[in-house]
């Protein structure tokens, strides 16, 4: 029976799933309070030890990844700070209105940054971004049947000279895996559609 190389145990037969832990936190701060997020600095038991980590305090955020008739998707690109990039990405933005479900956020949106709405929504995929520095969950969507939306929106910053394009998922995949498109977002969801469809019948 092959072992999964850390403990020895047998592998299992159960589907793969992480686990929730719940941690004993002695101590919590926030050293850094920022414009969108914060930094927060715990302290927790695990293994007997007391461990100290640091992480970005996120709200969490959405995306959506619109398919047209023709088997399109939309890329938005724009301008991204920290990478000194223009990157192809889909539209997104941060769960930051208090009680606010994701998908009602995820409609919302589509219709801010592109000017668009869909008929018919889907969950896609739902990935922690950067678990070991951050604690933010993506919700990305799967939207069809799109069109445009009763009210265009003013975008100003980096979304002011947002550029859209329509792009079949094949090339972008193939973008993905050539290593010419770097977003994170937009892989795990084009990737993960591609998958999707290519296990259907």
């Amino acid at each position: 029976m092959p072992s999964d190389g850390v403990t020895g145990d047998s592998v299992p037969s159960e589907p793969l799933k992480d686990d929730a832990v719940e941690v004993n936190v002695t101590s919590t701060e926030v050293p850094f309070h920022g414009a969108v997020w914060n930094i927060r600095r715990d302290a927790f038991d695990y293994n007997g030890q007391t461990i100290r980590r640091e992480y970005v305090e996120h709200t969490g955020a959405v995306a959506v990844l619109v398919e047209d008739d023709e088997g399109r998707i939309l890329l938005i690109k724009q301008y991204r700070h920290p990478v000194r990039s223009r990157d192809w990405e889909l539209p997104a933005g941060l769960l930051d209105i208090e009680g606010e479900e994701p998908l009602v956020a995820a409609r919302r949106e589509l219709a801010e940054e592109a000017d668009l709405e869909a008929s018919t929504w889907e969950p896609l995929v739902t990935f922690n971004t950067s678990p070991g520095g951050s604690d933010e969950v993506l919700y990305v969507f799967h939207a069809s049947n799109p069109g445009a939306a009763p009210q265009t929106f003013d975008r100003e910053a980096e979304e002011a000279d947002i550029e859209v394009r329509w792009v079949p998922l094949q090339e972008v995949v193939d973008g993905i895996l050539d290593g010419r498109l770097h977003n994170s977002i937009l892989s795990i969801a084009a990737l993960a559609l591609h998958a999707k469809k290519g296990a259907r019948p």
